[in-house]
């Protein structure tokens, strides 16, 4: 049994957290906002009141958290409480330069780090299906071996830096966040035509230009079933993080600027709040 504080217990943190109660952990959890742990605390977790009160004499310290501001602001209040052999397992999406901040704020506590971020959305955090991309020092990883066991159907190591899975994050997400863009584009480009939407759906099915993902995220759209499984103001905020990566790197960055501003209009648009798949509506020119 391993002793993790879950800091966090949003959309994400919170499935990660029932499912480290279901494989027997001992969780203590915390969240920014009342009224996010009533049902872990039912299962068998602990409240804590503070983030220093929750990873006092924990293992493992997991953070999954909006942004680094967020991250920046509560690992401050909590690792002065962190025991000499506690892992912090850091899962939110903050970019390799965020990262690399994070983990010298760690050291400076001497607590272990591990850039943790995960690949899915709500629902494979519910179902412990996540995939965890991990990189850091290798050393650390057996310790933290059971928490991802209970909340990953997989780990891609992705090297002994801490910053290169949140590169790899970066990549991931300019996929998933063009890809559902690029799903509402043809969608909007059928129905605009007279052509009943969902035919394009049934179009590509079982095709080399399937996706498991247009699939899931095309009817969400047709239904206005905007449910947050990823919100879209994270993955605009994201987006941000993608696209200074790109011009850091001195790669062109048409493309995914005219994504970022599609999520941007979208969220003006009052659906920030929403799943990604909102962002049909700025296709539609809605807001």
């Amino acid at each position: 049994m391993t002793d993790v504080a879950v800091l966090g217990t949003g959309t994400m943190g919170g499935p990660m957290a029932a499912n480290l109660l279901a494989a027997g952990h001992a969780v203590r959890v915390w969240n920014r906002s009342p009224g996010r742990t009533g049902a872990l605390v039912e299962a068998g977790a602990v409240d804590a009141s503070s983030p220093a009160e929750a990873v006092a004499g924990a293992d493992v310290v997991l953070t999954m958290l909006f942004d680094l501001d967020a991250a920046r602001e509560v690992a401050t209040a909590a690792l002065g409480s962190a025991g000499p052999g506690a892992v912090w397992l850091q899962t939110g999406t903050v970019g390799p330069v965020g990262t690399a901040e994070l983990a010298a704020l760690a050291a400076e506590h001497g607590t272990g780090f591990l850039d943790a971020p995960v690949l899915g959305t709500r629902k494979p955090a519910e179902d412990g299906t996540l995939v965890a991309l991990l990189s850091g020092d290798p050393a650390l990883r057996p310790r933290v071996q059971p928490v991802l066991d209970a909340v990953a159907a997989r780990v891609v190591w992705a090297g002994d830096t801490a910053g290169a899975a949140s590169a790899l994050k970066l990549a991931a997400n300019s996929w998933v966040l063009s890809l559902t863009a690029a799903t509402a584009q043809a969608l909007v480009l059928a129905q605009a035509q007279g052509v009943d939407p969902t035919l394009f759906l049934e179009a590509i099915a079982g095709t080399a230009t399937d996706s498991a993902y247009a699939q899931t995220k095309g009817p969400a759209m047709l239904q206005g079933a905007f449910a947050p499984a990823f919100g879209l103001d994270g993955g605009l905020k994201d987006l941000e993080l993608i696209l200074a990566a790109v011009r850091t790197q001195g790669l062109p960055d048409r493309l995914l600027t005219a994504v970022r501003d599609c999520y941007a209009t979208a969220s003006a648009g009052g659906h920030g709040g929403e799943d990604i798949a909102a962002v049909v509506t700025a296709l539609r020119g809605e807001g």
